[in-house]
């Protein structure tokens, strides 16, 4: 599996929600991206709700043998495009079908179910062995082949380890939110894949020396030396940098030849940025110190 894939939340329209303005764009970046060798997607029902499933059925389908879409379920969006976590197993069953319509798909390589623990303040009604349940029942019929968690805690996925293997866990982690290293640390241990969402911090690169120094002497960009970093802070990483432009997924691509140009010292003093003893799961964690 190519360690750079690609999310795919951009291409809905503003504030996720419906299609872009440019569809045919959005199908564009997509095909390029497998042109580029990506083999991991990472999508959501709630992204559009389902319009991006639908762009990328419309775009890969028939999903290319090797490219593996990850696609999230457990949460919608509310009529006021707000999110919502909901792991009804009905809520569940449906969206796992939902998705295969819209992709063309008869199984999905890796369905995530999304959690709450690493999301402030925010508690779960539906008790985790029942929607997970929901899941493993589709697996066992064949419409899943592998099962993921999204935002698990360490004790969640204890819990879901139980009940069945687990393939990845996507949780909050970049250069500046190291929140999700407990999580990281038990996928490392577990032969877990570990799917860093928001891997540029959400736009909050910048100015920090140790980012751009590197940058500099490589000539990368920014972006890419924090994607880089990733790819160098934990073999069980696999980043998922999303964008609706041709150029900078070509530039994001590039990142994982970026990775093995980076010194020692370089992915050393990136580390350092954070205090990751200090990280608490649902608290995004930030510099412990910068130099702007």
């Amino acid at each position: 599996m190519n360690r750079v894939g690609y999310g795919a939340m951009q291409l809905a329209g503003p504030q996720v929600w419906g299609f872009p303005d440019d569809r045919e764009s959005a199908r564009r970046v997509l095909r390029l991206a497998v042109e580029l060798g990506v083999t991991f997607f990472d999508t959501a029902n709630a992204y559009g709700p389902r319009t991006v499933n639908q762009l990328i059925g419309q775009a890969l389908g028939p999903i290319p043998d090797g490219v593996i879409v990850g696609n999230k379920v457990g949460a919608a969006r509310g009529p006021d495009k707000s999110w919502i976590v909901d792991g009804r197993p009905e809520t569940v069953r449906r969206q796992v079908h939902e998705a295969l319509a819209d992709m063309g798909a008869e199984t999905s390589e890796l369905t995530y179910l999304r959690l709450v623990g690493d999301t402030p303040g925010a508690h779960q009604d539906v008790p985790l062995e029942e929607s997970l349940g929901a899941l493993i029942e589709l697996r066992d019929q064949g419409l899943i082949r592998r099962i993921g968690l999204s935002g698990a805690s360490p004790r969640m996925l204890a819990r879901a380890r139980r009940m069945t293997p687990i393939a990845a866990v996507q949780n909050r982690f970049n250069l500046l939110d190291r929140s999700g290293v407990q999580v990281l640390a038990d996928c490392e241990a577990q032969g877990i894949l570990f799917i860093p969402y928001f891997p540029l911090a959400a736009g909050r690169l910048s100015d920090y020396h140790e980012l751009t120094g590197p940058a500099e002497r490589l000539g990368a960009t920014p972006a890419q030396i924090a994607l880089a970093w990733l790819l160098r802070r934990s073999p069980a990483m696999v980043v998922i940098p999303g964008t609706s432009s041709t150029d900078h997924l070509r530039s994001n691509v590039a990142a994982s030849e970026v990775a093995g140009r980076l010194t020692d010292t370089e992915v050393a003093r990136l580390t350092e940025l954070v205090d990751e003893s200090k990280a608490v799961l649902d608290r995004p964690t930030s510099p412990a110190r910068s130099h702007r």
